[in-house]
């Protein structure tokens, strides 16, 4: 793929490194020139110093060919205009980070794909660590569902019951859904079916409607993290 990353920043420069990592042919326009410098050094990609928000700048850095556009800087305001010229230059994708909640409706109403504050979510993360341990990993989708993993305990409720048993008795609530099943530390994991049984120790993929909340980890034996 032929991408351009604007700004080479907290958020750019791991990206950059994903991307070139990956075999891609990368552009990366940088306003700040030690910044710009730096990545230049360290990464095997053009690098163009200038102001992304000019239309000459995107041409140069071949916008009109690329096939994504990902602006990452800390300007919110630099983010929707080089969003707004790269639909002008018909790039096919186009994805940028929003620092700001109350300019996601911008950016949608626009078109483009947008990731949250990037802080905030890691802040989020290191609360959740803390706040409920026994989830390993989660992803919020919309406002309140979510997709976390979670170990079930030996004094879990749904242990040693299959998912169709476990339906039956009302454990798994209808917006609760188990994704998929690791079990014994294997790398490849369990396509859960009705008559899967779910043993201690086994790492599953939860999806939840209303979120982790208690009344959804409780079932796999952590009542203990939210006393």
């Amino acid at each position: 793929m032929y991408i351009v990353i604007v700004g080479a920043g907290d958020i750019g420069t791991p990206l950059i490194d994903i991307a070139t990592a990956g075999g891609n042919e990368v552009v990366v326009i940088e306003r700040d020139e030690n910044r710009a410098e730096r990545a230049s050094r360290q990464y095997d990609c053009l690098v163009i110093h200038d102001d992304a928000t000019s239309k000459e700048t995107l041409e140069d850095a071949g916008v009109d060919r690329a096939d994504a556009v990902i602006s990452t800087t800390d300007q919110d305001a630099t983010n929707i205009m080089v969003c707004l010229l790269a639909q002008e230059l018909d790039v096919p994708d186009i994805v940028s980070v929003v620092h700001n909640p109350e300019h996601m409706s911008v950016f949608r109403q626009i078109g483009v794909n947008t990731m949250q504050n990037p802080q905030h979510l890691i802040a989020e993360y290191l609360y959740r660590a803390v706040k409920r341990p026994s989830i390993v990993d989660f992803m919020r989708i919309g406002e309140q569902a979510e997709v976390f993993e979670i170990t079930v305990k030996e004094n879990a409720p749904i242990k040693g019951k299959t998912l169709q048993e476990a339906n039956k008795e009302g454990l798994i609530g209808s917006e609760t859904l188990i994704v998929a099943i690791e079990r014994n530390g294997k790398g490849e994991p369990i396509t859960p079916r009705g008559n899967t049984r779910i043993e201690a120790g086994d790492l599953l993929t939860v999806y939840s409607g209303e979120g982790a909340t208690p009344e959804v980890t409780d079932i796999f034996g952590h009542a203990e993290d939210h006393s």
